[in-house]
């Protein structure tokens, strides 16, 4: 980790049939940072995604998607093309093709890590453009609004020493979910540090409209749970270990029990589902302290409760595929 001072940024875009959002995007790096190389890694879309990146003059990677497509896969093949053609960067800035770089955000990033060479990882706050649109975006608001300062892991959306990520070998590519916490472990091993910054860093379209998609990206985030925990879980972090529990009791034991109660006897389901209702009411009321309206608060404890049921499915998934010995396929969402 030497003490030289940081003078280049790329940029790593991934994304499918993105669509405005991607332009928003792409012509946001440009506007912001015009002297930065960019590579836009397309996963089989069937837009214009591709002939755009390229009307702007970016490099463009093409996936073989008869391959088993990742974010990861799509990340380390842009970085590979990036390293190729520029050598010289000492950073890269990862984006997903539906986040639009906020002004501010790379002098912010890039003086941190000119300032720390123990630093390799920074990340900001990643704000949703349409918070009113849905009640999933409004919750998933809320999700990008992580701890200020030093932690464990960031999200994708992340500013990364060259150094750093050469020296961990990039990211995982059988993890196909929860990839940016298996990089930052992996990198924190190193010896490195990773911080999360009091900055605005991007505008994310999450674009959740639907029940059925915010439980199956429940059910992928269990998976990336049990994956990621699989590799990382016996560390002293024991990363992960909360979440798999939380999904086994309220996702797994609680409904089965209540479930069970109503099939035997209707009297034993009442204690489970009283549970149900605490653990509810209980995030609600966090939730108001933390100054949501009356009906985020309601949302949020009722959706993410529900949401342990999914997660738990997702874990269950990755642990059969395991022992099946089964490539991982991705979950997707949207």
């Amino acid at each position: 980790m030497g003490t030289e001072r940081i003078t280049q940024v790329g940029f790593v875009s991934i994304g499918r049939n993105e669509g405005e959002r991607l332009k928003l995007g792409l012509r946001a790096i440009q506007r912001l940072c015009p002297g930065s190389p960019v590579v836009y890694v397309d996963s089989g879309s069937t837009d214009e995604s591709v002939a755009f990146a390229r009307s702007l003059g970016m490099d463009v990677v093409e996936l073989d998607m008869s391959v088993p497509f990742t974010a990861a896969r799509a990340r380390n093949a842009g970085y590979q093309r990036l390293r190729e053609a520029h050598p010289e960067l000492d950073l890269v800035q990862f984006l997903d093709g539906d986040c639009e770089l906020l002004p501010g955000w790379m002098e912010t990033a890039t003086g941190a890590l000119d300032d720390d060479p123990s630093l390799a990882v920074v990340s900001g706050r990643r704000c949703e453009r349409h918070p009113e649109a849905s009640i999933f975006n409004a919750l998933m608001d809320i999700e990008w609004d992580t701890p200020i300062g030093e932690t464990l892991a960031v999200l994708g959306d992340m500013c990364v020493r060259v150094a750093a990520f050469q020296a961990v070998g990039g990211f995982n590519e059988q993890v196909i979910a929860a990839e940016d916490d298996d990089l930052c472990l992996r990198i924190r091993a190193a010896g490195y540090r990773i911080e999360r910054l009091d900055a605005r860093m991007t505008l994310h379209d999450a674009n959740i409209t639907t029940l059925s998609q915010w439980y199956r990206r429940a059910k992928r985030g269990g998976h990336g749970y049990a994956q990621v925990h699989h590799l990382h879980g016996k560390g002293p972090d024991r990363y992960f270990r909360r979440q798999l529990l939380s999904a086994a009791v309220w996702g797994g034991a609680v409904p089965a029990a209540a479930a069970l109660g109503l099939v035997t006897n209707p009297a034993l389901a009442v204690p489970p589902a009283g549970l149900y209702g605490a653990i509810v009411s209980k995030t609600a009321l966090w939730r108001l302290r933390q100054g949501d309206s009356p009906r985020i608060a309601a949302a949020y404890a009722l959706l993410v409760t529900t949401g342990k049921v999914p997660e738990l499915l997702g874990a269950l998934e990755f642990y059969k595929n395991h022992l099946l010995a089964r490539k991982h396929v991705l979950i997707e969402y949207k």
